[in-house]
């Protein structure tokens, strides 16, 4: 047994993992799919994973639907990367803030709103967003924000007319084969539950409060898969001839790597700096991205290697040891691959 596969089995047994699947693709080819302890769901019935086990994504939202939606409609319509999003959002009051901007966490907005929205109150999150004041001129730094990507997916659906959840589906999900990738779920089924709230487990429901108060869908959150979609997902992007949805060119230039180990959306190992969550091992240009719940994707296209990690990290509670376990699975899996 592989030692990586090993280490999970022992971060189950011994609780610093409720559970998860690993799917990892080299060369072309899925060459491991395993799923991982379970979960207890919203009726208080024990599950074990699967590895058809959907999970809440999180922020591999801004990568797995935003980005793309974006590189469509700057391909297949008039939508540009130097447009302002006051453009489409004439409320937002920052006129040099640009569509790139935003995906490259460089608009000046902050990380997030303040106070911290809660699942139970009355928020016009939109709003919030648009009375924001910036924090540094925008373009001269990376600050990972929810909120310039929860505008971006707004942007989407004033340019094609249609919500971001339904604009990514049938001009991305469906065409790509990407058949258990959905916002808004209708059922709760094979659904692995995220954190205790108010008596029982969240589960079919959106974890990320900005996405539950924008209906379920926002450009930062919402969106729920599987590890063989997401790794699918992950193939399109290092392989992009294999695909026709989105140009070549445009999926290149999002993963290459832009300012602070940052490209557009995805996270982009440059070399320099702290490590990324993939662990050092990793090759410069590896690119990815990580998601609250415990979600992650990484493809490092000189080893060929797509890793695809999900989990229900949060299903023990916000305090956990994802920060140190990722980087040394990661690292566990890229030297057992790339060494063979």
């Amino acid at each position: 047994m592989c030692e990586f596969n090993t280490y999970l089995h022992e971060l189950v047994t011994q609780k610093e993992l409720p559970g998860g699947v690993l799917h990892v693709q080299h060369k072309g080819k899925v060459v491991f799919h395993q799923a991982y302890g379970g979960f207890i769901d919203r009726n208080h019935q024990t599950h074990t994973m699967t590895t058809t086990t959907r999970f809440d994504l999180a922020s591999l939202t801004k990568v797995v639907a935003t980005l793309p939606s974006i590189l469509w409609l700057v391909d297949k319509s008039t939508l540009e990367f130097d447009h302002a999003i006051q453009t489409y959002i004439p409320e937002f009051k920052h006129p040099d803030v640009t569509i790139q901007h935003a995906l490259t966490h460089t608009t000046g907005l902050p990380a997030d709103l303040a106070p911290a929205v809660k699942r139970d109150e009355v928020r016009d999150i939109l709003t919030d967003i648009t009375c924001l004041e910036l924090l540094h001129t925008p373009g001269s730094q990376v600050q990972y924000s929810d909120l310039g990507m929860i505008l971006l997916g707004i942007v989407v659906e004033k340019v094609s007319g249609l919500p971001l959840s339904t604009f990514s589906e049938h001009r991305l999900f469906k065409p790509w084969g990407l058949m258990n990738t959905t916002f808004n779920l209708t059922k709760a089924d094979h659904i692995a539950s995220t954190e205790w709230y108010e008596n029982q487990y969240i589960q079919g429901k959106v974890h990320d409060e900005k996405a539950l108060h924008l209906g379920g869908a926002s450009g930062s959150a919402g969106l729920f898969s599987t590890a063989s979609d997401v790794g699918k997902f992950g193939h399109y992007f290092l392989y992009p001839d294999t695909q026709q949805e989105l140009s070549k060119a445009l999926m290149k230039s999002a993963q290459t790597h832009f300012m602070q180990n940052r490209g557009q959306s995805f996270e982009v190992w440059s070399g320099h700096g702290a490590p990324l969550s993939c662990g050092r091992r990793w090759s410069e240009g590896s690119f990815g991205h990580t998601g609250f719940t415990g979600t992650s994707l990484w493809i490092d296209p000189q080893e060929e290697l797509i890793v695809t990690f999900l989990t229900n990290m949060i299903h023990y509670g916000r305090q956990h040891n994802m920060v140190r376990i990722r980087p040394h699975l990661h690292s566990m899996i890229h030297a057992y691959f790339t060494n063979q």
